[in-house]
């Protein structure tokens, strides 16, 4: 007799403060037939994803088996595929058992996730598996649970983008959004620091590091945040030139850089200023007025 297929369920576990699990987290967590977590080094049993849920879920509580999936910290396809493959097969193997499976994963399965590399061999393995995606808290919206800074309101748009790909294309990002969010900015700060500076645009900027755990950081100044900061780590650019459309104080970005390339226009060479230095200072001073307004 051919077994049913176990079900998988995909569940994020947050940013790191074991409150913020989900009902729904942590009852699956609790209760299926086993919960895997991926681990950096192979054997070591060292999980972040794992030390979040043990201070929502104790391990006695968990009802199913531990297992533990070896995800290497590598850029190298010959070093992360084999890997991947031998991680999907693992859980296929309990699957095919009957077992119902929890993948946990730091933060929120659709983003920036493990999972998304072993979905991919999961469907191409086992095309037939009923899986169920759990979202999680993740730190998109975590960071600015402490910057106490809004991602957007009304009119406003924001991105996320990784950091290293953000450096190069900035100044548009600045035009077009109101917030930007640099992942994994750790390794750029220096890089980011300098690009801000020249934009007239560092006061605009807030790193936060292991945001919602106990070994979170926050620096107001990019340039206070020290050398060897380099996982968990996000800054939060905050622009928001189009804050304010409910209040009917809103100022559209694009009109304001209309009007500074017009004055620029009218100087002298000597007096000239870079047209996005200068609209960086015109945001800055409008959304100051605007909270004197508010």
């Amino acid at each position: 007799m051919i077994k049913q297929l176990g079900k998988l369920y995909a569940v994020g576990v947050g940013t790191g403060d074991s409150e913020l699990l989900t009902l729904k987290a942590h009852r699956l967590i609790s209760t299926v037939d086993v919960v895997a977590f991926p681990e950096k080094d192979k054997g070591s049993q060292a999980s972040f994803a794992h030390q979040i849920v043990s201070g929502a879920v104790q391990d006695e509580e968990i009802q199913g088996e531990k297992l533990f999936l070896h995800f290497p910290m590598s850029r190298d396809p010959q070093i992360n595929i084999p890997a991947w493959r031998e991680a999907a097969l693992s859980l296929i193997a309990r699957l095919q058992q009957g077992k119902d499976v929890v993948f946990a994963t730091e933060g929120d399965p659709s983003v920036y996730s493990t999972w998304a590399y072993i979905q991919e061999e999961l469907q191409e393995l086992l095309p037939q598996l009923e899986i169920e995606i759990v979202p999680g808290i993740t730190s998109v919206t975590a960071i600015p649970a402490q910057t106490q800074i809004p991602l957007a309101d009304g009119q406003e748009r924001f991105c996320v983008v990784p950091a290293t790909w953000g450096l190069s294309c900035l100044p548009r990002l600045v035009e077009e959004f109101d917030t930007i969010m640099l992942i994994k900015a750790g390794r750029i700060v220096p890089q980011l620091t300098a690009l801000l500076e020249s934009m007239d645009m560092l006061a605009c900027a807030t790193y936060v590091s292991h945001a919602t755990t106990d070994k979170q950081e926050v620096y107001q100044d990019l340039r206070d945040v020290p050398e060897g900061h380099r996982y968990f780590s996000m800054v939060q650019l905050s622009v928001r030139s189009r804050r304010g459309v409910l209040r009917g104080t809103s100022v559209e970005q694009d009109s304001v850089i209309q009007s500074v390339q017009q004055a620029s226009v009218e100087q002298t060479p000597a007096q000239q200023i870079p047209v996005q230095q200068i609209s960086a200072q015109q945001i800055k001073a409008s959304s100051l007025a605007k909270e004197s307004a508010a």
